[in-house]
């Protein structure tokens, strides 16, 4: 609907009402209107304000800055939506600084510019960015953004309009501002009636949600703009209150618009074209002086961009809070894990210096393998480290190659053969053809894990069965043991990391290794799975899908 539709006394009421700070200055900075909520943020009177310079809200330190920035504006006006990263901050009469927001617009009268401007205070907001900053937090404040909730007060301008209404001229030029506010707000401003029909809608509203106001006046209400399962949400929160029923439309809004602390509402705002926003709504009731509710003045501030970020810090934070959980399990395992192969290093170093006759070699034999298994077990345990590390920080890329699987799996074999225990063996069984598509050394690792769990968590003289089968379009792994077993109740853990059974609490081990497979195998589009039973082993199957590539490496294995 066209502004000339609002009558001067809608646009007075307007101006009074709001519950944002609102000041209107000539071009040499000296202020021509202010409305009550600027006493309410700084502690002046109106008459205090009329005729000073703009600077008298601003800190000290900022003046001669400011004042530099509103001769340019002034010389050249454009006008600045509010929320553009700029830290500002306002004075108060008694000295009190605090963080505000300020939305700019500009017209021409009579050849002489002026600026309007839109003042939010911040300061709960500023909290709680700077909570977040510091990690002590748990982001649970809501962003505090936008302008406060627009409040019923007309008192004193009331008086002014009454005034001015006598003098011709000066009533044009109240006009004139309070059109320039209504056009030139960067805020969704909706009014309704008091049953919700939408009676204005702004500039900015329709260039936000993508109607024009003529659809929408006498015929819709703004819970057009709300997702229904929000309005649900909202409704069932205050049956849950008030045990009264709603209806999910305009009447949550109209309840809400009751409620003393509804400033800074979240909702999305669904445009014409399906697509949605987040904004903080505040929405005033409007009453007349027997406290009859006459319509409802809505106020929307898209938080988009803030929302965005907001998640990204509590992104950042999980990420922080992962990172410290791993650092202090690292430590609290170290001290454990670490232990013992260095006692067993340092007590076989002692009693090599012991062993001098060349008839003690067997006995010096026995204690450098005892050292030489405990540096391994040791290097195993940082390399598992170094390997969390890197999957974690998203550093880990397969490097493909066509090798011979069956090759490098007896490689493997041997290399594992000093674990072994007393007449323990492993049966190697290969079929399907030799060559595979994938990274040896990724490879390597997941073999040797699940091979030295076989034989550490396996008494002595059992058997570790070892199958790998080549078909046409996948690699399918083995390895089952005769061993402990699993409790079932552990299964769905197994590939966490830090997470042991319960029942290796007397082996030793990091609760890596598993992970680290799991992760290594669906790096390369594999499938892990486990069966087990207690007392009678596990089997872990390992299902890779065949890899194709235009650009094949050769390696000889």
């Amino acid at each position: 609907m066209p502004f000339t539709t609002l009558n001067n006394e809608s646009f007075q009421a307007l101006f009074n009402y709001a519950s944002i700070g609102i000041l209107v200055a000539n071009s040499q900075g000296e202020i021509q209107m202010a409305n009550k909520f600027i006493e309410h943020q700084f502690g002046y009177q109106s008459s205090e304000l009329l005729g000073a310079k703009i600077e008298i809200l601003i800190p000290k330190r900022y003046s001669e800055k400011h004042i530099k920035h509103r001769e340019r504006f002034s010389t050249d006006p454009h006008s600045r939506p509010m929320g553009l990263g700029m830290e500002l901050s306002g004075l108060k009469k008694d000295g009190t600084e605090f963080p505000v927001e300020v939305s700019l617009g500009h017209y021409t009268i009579d050849n002489e510019k002026f600026a309007l401007g839109f003042i939010s205070d911040i300061t709960q907001r500023k909290e709680t960015e700077q909570a977040i900053a510091q990690l002590n937090a748990h982001l649970e404040e809501k962003v505090k953004e936008g302008t406060q909730s627009l409040a019923l007060t007309v008192e004193q301008l009331s008086a002014q309009i009454k005034e001015t209404e006598r003098k011709d001229t000066e009533l044009q030029r109240v006009n004139t501002f309070l059109n320039n506010i209504w056009n030139h707000a960067g805020a969704i401003i909706i009014v309704c009636d008091k049953n919700g029909l939408i009676q204005f809608f702004n500039p900015a509203a329709e260039r936000a949600l993508g109607y024009e106001s003529d659809e929408l006046v006498n015929q819709h209400t703004p819970a057009l703009f709300h997702a229904l399962e929000e309005l649900e949400a909202k409704a069932t929160e205050i049956y849950e209150l008030c045990e009264r029923e709603i209806k999910p439309d305009f009447e949550v809004l109209a309840e809400l618009a009751q409620v003393s602390n509804n400033n800074g509402l979240e909702f999305h705002y669904v445009r014409k074209d399906g697509s949605n926003f987040f904004v903080s709504l505040d929405i005033t009731p409007l009453k007349d002086d027997q406290g009859n509710i006459t319509s409802y003045l809505c106020i929307a501030i898209d938080i988009s961009e803030k929302k965005v970020a907001e998640v990204e810090l509590r992104a950042a934070l999980e990420k922080e809070k992962e990172l410290n959980e791993l650092k202090s399990r690292f430590v609290s395992m170290a001290s454990h894990e670490f232990r013992t192969p260095l006692s067993a290093v340092l007590s076989s170093a002692y009693l090599l210096s012991r062993y001098t006759g060349g008839e003690e070699q067997v006995q010096r034999d026995k204690h450098i393998q005892r050292i030489v298994t405990s540096v391994s077990s040791l290097t195993e345990i940082l390399n598992d480290f170094l390997s969390v590390g890197k999957i974690e920080e998203g550093n880990i890329h397969p490097n493909y190659a066509r090798y011979d699987i069956k090759k490098q799996m007896n490689e493997v074999i041997q290399d594992v053969q000093h674990l072994l225990k007393k007449e323990q063996r492993i049966s190697y069984n290969h079929s399907g053809g030799n060559i595979v598509y994938l990274d040896p050394s990724m490879m390597k690792h997941i073999i040797t894990n699940l091979l030295s769990n076989a034989i550490k968590f396996s008494n002595e003289g059992g058997e570790v069965e070892f199958i790998t089968d080549v078909r046409e379009d996948e690699l399918v792994v083995s390895v089952k043991d005769q061993g402990i077993g699993i409790p079932p109740e552990d299964q769905a853990s197994l590939f966490k990391r830090f997470f042991r059974s319960s029942n290796v609490t007397n082996i030793q081990g990091t609760g890596l290794g598993l992970h680290i497979v799991s992760k290594y195998a669906e790096l390369m589009n594999g499938k892990i799975d486990c069966k087990s039973e207690l007392g009678k082993g596990t089997q872990f199957i390992i299902t890779f899908n065949d890899k194709k590539a235009s650009n094949e490496i050769n390696i000889d294995y």
